[in-house]
């Protein structure tokens, strides 16, 4: 069996394919970023999913994508944690990019964005992978993404930007405290996810005209620092994955025309043209 797992910050998509290449299982566990996740919990999070457990002994091989990948260190963690359930695969660990550049790959050269929890960007041409820019994560970088919209709306709350109407229903709906906040941000293993979690507030209001606007400085933002750096931004297709870019396609879509750029796919979870990539190209 070959296992095919699309890793995020907030959770892992899991495929299962039998000899056949047909799909034997679907499952989901946390997310296992390296750079947040104690790697201690990486092995208790995957014993406890009981689909995995009962599988565990017959995989041969495994490819792993997953955000915080792009570190040889990272990816070394990962593989001795996973070494540790299933001790009879060959582990293969690449960063999320590469898994984005496989599921977004429609038969030619094209830019690829990863817009969920955390946000990254690469060109892809069906072979080679051009990373141009590093990823900086979510207290420098993460452009665009659900932990940099999170950290402007609870920002704007606390320093009492929000209009009136919206700063009443967040303190409503989620009583924040400045301690609990920053205990949150600072004294969690998740913080990016943490964040990332207040989209939910966004994305049933996101026609408000003072979201909308905050959503399209952000994909704005987004575009200046990880797109249009690549000479190829004005001619390439920008495919994006993840569920931000999912939620907002509209004012995503919206930030790309004022810049003049073409925006393709928009793919909420990547993992089954992941695994048809694999199956038609790599196993």
């Amino acid at each position: 069996m070959v296992a095919i797992v699309d890793s995020g910050s907030t959770k892992s998509d899991w495929v299962i394919l039998d000899d056949f290449k047909k799909v034997f299982l679907k499952t989901e566990t946390i997310g296992f970023n390296p750079n947040f996740i104690n790697k201690e919990l990486i092995v208790p999070e995957i014993e406890k999913n009981t689909s995995l457990a009962s599988v565990k002994n017959s995989i041969r091989r495994i490819y792993f994508y997953g955000s915080g990948c792009g570190v040889q260190e990272n990816c070394d963690t990962i593989v001795e944690e996973l070494s540790k359930v299933f001790a009879d695969a060959e582990i293969t660990v690449r960063e999320d990019l590469m898994a984005a550049a496989y599921a977004a790959y429609q038969g030619k050269p094209a830019i690829v964005c990863i817009m969920g929890t955390g946000s990254n960007s690469c060109y892809f041409d069906g072979e080679n992978l051009k990373i141009k820019l590093p990823s900086l994560g979510f207290l420098m970088g993460d452009e665009g993404s659900g932990s940099a919209i999170g950290k402007q709306l609870v920002r704007r709350y606390f320093m009492q930007r929000l209009p009136e109407d919206l700063h009443q229903e967040f303190q409503e709906i989620y009583h924040l405290t400045i301690d609990d906040a920053l205990k949150n941000m600072y004294h969690t293993t998740r913080p990016n996810a943490y964040l990332a979690d207040f989209n939910k507030f966004v994305v049933e209001r996101k026609n408000h005209p003072y979201l909308r606007n905050m959503v399209l400085e952000e994909m704005k933002t987004f575009f200046d620092y990880q797109v249009l750096p690549y000479e190829e931004s004005k001619e390439a297709e920008i495919n994006f994955i993840g569920s931000i870019a999912y939620y907002y396609e509209d004012i995503l879509r919206s930030a790309a025309a004022e810049l003049n750029l073409n925006v393709g796919h928009v793919v909420q979870k990547p993992i089954e043209s992941l695994v048809n990539y694999h199956i038609k190209y790599i196993l």
